[in-house]
């Protein structure tokens, strides 16, 4: 979902906190829902009774869209623009536990417990999101038991992300979980080449190093290696993988 007429802006006015609210009718709103793994599978009815109380809003590069330990009470869909959710060590210390994209989803938690974000969520590029607090999403439930069942399956998924991520930082060098890191973004974003894959990440290297629970330079010299090896070629924020098959294999895949 690269691009969807529910993200257009619609007479907007900046809001209080810097984000720009959209006035975006019903109808773009479950074109957005309708894109998702969370929404995408409900019938017309549920999915329109999810759309009607959502809002919509921009975010310019660098906002942060709430802090780890913030309380939890909205749901977020990615609309248009790219997402970073990490989390961050008494030290300063940061993991970057996603990078989400159009379609994705995030905070569902909120919707469950209303408990405090436990990561936080910052704007990689201009970002359109749509909302969903906790008591809007309580209110679309009443008739209609699908919404939950699929809340409760996407749970699911983030729990498995989860686990295979801890799992990894316990059974994968950093080398392997880096080759684990490009084939899976090859998979869910890479754009086909003709010389392989070509990921346009809009990552530095340090936000890879992140991904992995890993230092910058260390990450730089697993790159390089791959690279000597004819695995990807490094092109700035780029990276074309030549050779997937080869790095599942050291990622044990």
């Amino acid at each position: 979902m690269s691009s969807l007429t529910g993200c257009r802006a619609i007479d907007h006015a900046e809001g209080s906190n810097g984000a720009y609210p959209y006035r975006v009718g019903v109808d773009q709103r479950v074109a957005v829902l309708r894109g998702t793994s969370l929404f995408g599978g409900l019938a017309d009815e549920p999915l329109r009774a999810v759309a009607e109380p959502c809002n919509t809003r921009a975010f310019k590069k660098g906002e942060i869209v709430f802090h780890q330990g913030d309380p939890g009470e909205t749901l977020y869909v990615v609309c248009q623009g790219l997402i970073k959710v990490f989390v961050t060590s008494e030290d300063g210390d940061e993991v970057v536990l996603a990078t989400l994209r159009p379609g994705d989803t995030f905070g569902e938690l909120a919707l469950i417990d209303g408990g405090p974000r436990s990561a936080s969520a910052s704007v990689l590029e201009p970002t359109t999101l749509v909302l969903l607090t906790r008591s809007a999403f309580s209110a679309a439930l009443e008739g209609h038991p699908q919404i939950r069942e699929a809340l409760f399956k996407s749970l699911g998924r983030l729990l498995r992300h989860v686990l295979e991520y801890a799992s990894d930082l316990v059974f994968l060098d950093l080398s392997g979980r880096v080759a684990k890191l490009l084939v899976g973004l090859s998979e869910e974003r890479g754009e086909q080449h003709h010389e392989g894959v070509l990921l346009d990440l809009h990552l530095s290297q340090s936000d890879l190093a992140r991904m992995v629970g890993g230092s910058r330079p260390t990450v730089n010299q697993i790159l390089r290696s791959f690279e000597a090896r004819g695995y990807i070629s490094v092109k700035g924020k780029k990276i074309l993988v030549g050779q997937p098959e080869a790095l599942g294999r050291r990622a044990g895949i």
